[in-house]
């Protein structure tokens, strides 16, 4: 008989062919579909081209192939665009590792290099650098915190209700729902509610699309303000994600608090104050000079 041997995971165990199989597909045929992947989407911006730094549509203007007239071509315009991208990326990369794999511990952890000991436990262990943001927002949701972001509930619905053009019966709907969920925020720890806000600071994103009602694609075209918006946003971001490498203070609380608002209120927001401002007008061809 073959030799077998168990690799015990929790409460699953797996023998040699499940095993087997399981590597083959992770090693094997995960990069092979990224590949084709890669493959069909050079093959698609070859043939079709891409959208435009104008934001000019390009389906409504097209030869009489069908091709897009206003499409940017994939070369030269993105092939010296990714070969000045992956150039950048591989100095910035070759530096951190032959000059500065640790980096002050951030990119190495500090804590990697602390001999193991089971009689003294570390006062602080901070996550990878780049799930420190989602980290710090995580520890920013205290029972305190907890009763602001009732209060936010309130606020929405209230303004809903008042500004929102609903009909009574929606209105009344709106009024029980935000109850409700008032009550099943109150009633259920702050530390589940911390989990749930980390998710949801990385599931936000799939919903830009949608959030974003802005009239013109391109900021070229949107009002000067929307540029510092966006600039308070990055700097906001960069600050949660230092306070999720620091020890946990008040100070360092209260600010990850803040941030944390205003991270969500940025994209929650948006569908109204994307529509602010006076917008430049989009031209309608895109000219491209050579």
């Amino acid at each position: 008989m073959a030799r077998t041997w168990l690799l015990i995971r929790g409460d699953f165990v797996v023998g040699d062919a499940t095993l087997n199989r399981f590597f083959a597909f992770h090693v094997i045929a995960v990069p092979l579909v990224l590949l084709g992947l890669v493959v069909a989407h050079i093959i698609a911006l070859h043939e079709v081209g891409s959208n435009n730094p104008d934001g000019v549509d390009i389906k409504a203007k097209k030869d009489a192939s069908g091709k897009p007239l206003d499409g940017i071509a994939f070369h030269p315009f993105y092939t010296v665009h990714d070969i000045f991208g992956v150039s950048v990326f591989l100095l910035v990369f070759s530096a951190v590792v032959f000059f500065a794999p640790e980096a002050g511990g951030y990119f190495l952890e500090y804590n990697n290099f602390i001999p193991a000991d089971p009689l003294k436990t570390p006062a602080h262990i901070a996550p990878v650098w780049y799930f420190t943001p989602f980290y710090s927002m995580l520890r920013a949701i205290t029972t305190q915190m907890m009763y602001v972001l009732v209060l936010c509930v309130v606020v929405a619905a209230v303004l809903a209700i008042l500004r929102g053009g609903l009909s009574t019966v929606f209105k009344g709907v709106v009024a029980v729902g935000a109850v409700l969920l008032c009550v099943f925020m109150l009633s259920i720890d702050a530390k589940f509610w911390g989990v749930v806000v980390m998710g949801g600071a990385v599931i936000i994103l799939f919903f830009l699309p949608w959030l974003d009602r802005s009239p013109v694609n391109s900021i070229r075209y949107r009002p000067s303000w929307n540029k510092w918006l966006y600039g308070i946003f990055v700097i906001n971001f960069l600050v949660l994600g230092y306070l999720g490498i620091k020890p946990p203070s008040p100070i360092n609380e209260r600010v990850s608090q803040v941030g944390t608002l205003f991270y969500f209120g940025f994209f929650l927001l948006m569908p109204w104050w994307s529509r602010l401002g006076h917008f430049k007008t989009v031209p309608d061809r895109v000219n491209v000079a050579h």
